[in-house]
């Protein structure tokens, strides 16, 4: 049985954006047998290009399930099925990490109907799923919509299955579902004792040094997706032990493995260690006496307001602001054309870019903006999730960068969240941990949230 599956998201990567339409199409080999398709909440703000390409609007959104409500459906629909889609990395990614939010472990084999039709459907100049279904005589209803899409390649996946003369489709699901092997100096029962719970692990050689740190919402499963299909050769030979920190907190975990790659510098976290660009938001007062907004690179004259690693982060993020104070895109650096920005006529620009809204009152929105960008100035106190029902975690930034963090037993009485602070492990303060704030406050509608002093 095979689970053709497509969704939509809010943006381009599973850690950080969610879903907002799911669609699956059950195949049994020889034809459809059923459907099911649904919206889904991301409670998050959707960005006006996901709408653009998609037709979901936040209102569409606002009457519909969170991923929660309808996790159980879904996993008990997929759970003994084949995962097919096309660019099956991309839809697996995302639906395996909100069924890991959930607290499900989601693990089956997969098909991807690009490297299929590569195969038995050579010599394309795309193979892109538009592009595909135009060369084989498949029309596709509601092109970018979740249930459109599954369907063509729902359609796609029953001609490759009558072009697969030579059984490729079977050797690939065999290749692909290949059991993890472990590391022939860990033992069944290490493995075994390992946890099915968010944390932080360690890989240890021989000596006892740790030559790998990693986070993970399941540390289990985890452990035994780097030692299946592609693993590292090397790394399975030097792994002699394994050792986790348990977080509860997928976001402590997060800032605990950036804390120990520091610390530590293991040689297969080879990632963090690269120096990477830096680009910032900078601002300025305009001839006309606008606060002005614009995306640069940081290490010149003037300093950012704030920082990212990349270009994109730090664009992508100050188009998500601005809208949230209704500040004019042209002045925000983003619409580069002559005339009214896109906003005006659409209602959400008041028309600073026009000067048909004054100076004055354009820049208390634009200061509101430029307050929540400094987390330089902010003593921040957030309450996450601890590691079993009767904690909470406890996190403290100082300056932008994670200063404190510690488990407070819920049934402690604390009137006031600063009476948390004296509990808590102090730690060096690590740059990286300063974008992973952000990021988090991006998220927004937390009310576990404490700008304490500032």
């Amino acid at each position: 049985m095979y689970a053709i599956v497509d969704i939509e998201t809010t943006g381009g990567f599973s850690a950080a954006n969610r879903i907002i339409e799911i669609a699956v199409v059950v195949h049994d080999g020889y034809g459809i047998i059923s459907e099911y398709q649904t919206l889904i909440n991301p409670h998050r703000m959707l960005p006006g290009f996901i709408t653009g390409l998609t037709g979901i609007t936040a209102e569409m959104l606002e009457g519909a399930p969170s991923f929660s409500e309808i996790a159980k459906d879904l996993f008990d629909l997929l759970k003994d099925k084949v995962f097919v889609a096309h660019n099956v990395n991309f839809d697996h990614s995302f639906v395996k990490s909100a069924f890991a939010r959930e607290g499900l472990a989601f693990n089956v084999p997969q098909l991807c109907t690009v490297r299929l039709s590569r195969k038995l459907f050579p010599g394309f100049r795309s193979y892109s799923l538009g592009s595909l279904c135009d060369q084989r005589g498949i029309r596709i209803e509601n092109r970018h919509r979740a249930m459109g899409d599954a369907y063509a390649t729902a359609l796609l996946f029953e001609q490759l299955l009558r072009e697969d003369k030579e059984g490729t489709i079977p050797r690939t699901l065999k290749a692909r579902s290949k059991a993890a092997t472990l590391p022939p100096h860990i033992s069944p029962e290490k493995f075994a004792g390992l946890p099915e719970a968010t944390g932080v692990y360690y890989f240890h050689d021989q000596q006892g040094r740790i030559i790998y740190v990693g986070k993970a919402v399941n540390i289990k499963s985890r452990f035994k997706g780097h030692f299946s299909g592609n693993a590292k050769l090397d790394l399975k030979a030097e792994v002699h032990d394994v050792s986790y920190e348990l977080t509860g907190s997928e976001f402590l975990a997060l800032l605990v493995e950036t804390l120990e790659i520091k610390k530590y510098w293991p040689k297969y976290n080879r990632a963090i260690k690269a120096p990477s660009s830096r680009w910032g938001i900078f601002t300025y007062l305009d001839q006309l006496g606008y606060i002005r907004f614009g995306v640069g690179k940081v290490g010149g004259i003037q300093d950012a307001v704030c920082s990212f690693n990349t270009h994109a982060d730090a664009w992508h993020y100050l188009i998500r602001e601005l809208k949230i104070d209704r500040l004019c895109p042209k002045l925000c650096g983003i619409h580069k054309v002559p005339g009214a920005c896109y906003e005006y006529h659409a209602g959400d620009c008041l028309g600073a870019c026009q000067q048909k809204e004054g100076s004055h009152s354009y820049n208390e929105r634009a200061n509101a903006m430029l307050d929540r960008l400094r987390l330089d100035e902010k003593t921040i106190l957030i309450r996450e999730r601890g590691r079993g029902d009767d904690e909470e975690a406890a996190l403290l930034f100082e300056k932008g960068l994670l200063a404190a963090f510690g488990f407070i037993s819920k049934e402690e009485a604390i009137s006031h969240p600063e009476e948390m602070l004296e509990r808590l492990k102090p730690v060096k303060p690590v740059p990286e941990t300063s974008y992973l704030l952000r990021s988090y406050l991006e998220r927004g509608g937390n009310k576990n949230i404490y700008y304490l002093r500032t």
